[in-house]
């Protein structure tokens, strides 16, 4: 099966023709969907403007991931469910979408970018963590990275919106 017939065949499964049909589902799911991802990049700017130094300076960074994570990872697990709906009600249209794609491939850089953060510059926390040393380049340029690719998705998950003309009413 090719993946034209694949979005194909996934557009008209049960759920998505509901969710194409139905007078509520689309927008509840999008509202649903909108509330998710300002909830994600709002508690991700948490850390990354603690990572830049420009708020909660006086907390250790430790304790501002900490405090952030559960939220994150649960706002984010509900913009993956309801962006998944959203995808495949009308799965071709919205595979073709240009912007569609970039808010993907963004995704993909701002986890990236988090993933490096982890495994090799958050290893060294424990030393500037404690006020002692300051915020390495890195930690910091990982901040920076964060919200720029954050941002960027929200403006081209915006902009899907503007382009695709056969979206469910």
């Amino acid at each position: 099966m090719d993946i034209a017939s694949f979005l194909t065949w996934l557009q008209n499964t049960e759920l998505a023709v509901f969710i194409q049909l139905s007078s509520w589902a689309f927008p509840s799911i999008e509202a649903i969907h909108v509330i998710s991802i300002a909830l994600v990049f709002g508690v991700i700017a948490i850390v990354d403007l603690r990572l830049l130094g420009v708020a909660s300076s006086d907390r250790r960074v430790s304790d501002v991931t900490r405090d952030c994570l559960r939220w994150t990872w649960i706002a984010f697990g509900a913009a993956v469910i309801t962006g998944t709906l959203m995808f495949v009600s009308n799965a071709t249209v919205y595979f073709d979408n240009t912007w569609f794609r970039w808010k993907m491939v963004l995704m993909a850089c701002a986890g990236i970018n988090m993933l490096i953060f982890e495994l090799v510059t958050a290893r060294s926390m424990v030393h500037w963590d404690d006020g002692t040393a300051a915020i390495p380049t890195a930690g910091r340029i990982a901040g920076f990275l964060s919200l720029g690719f954050w941002i960027a998705v929200i403006a081209c998950g915006r902009w899907i919106g503007f382009t695709l003309y056969d979206l469910p009413i």
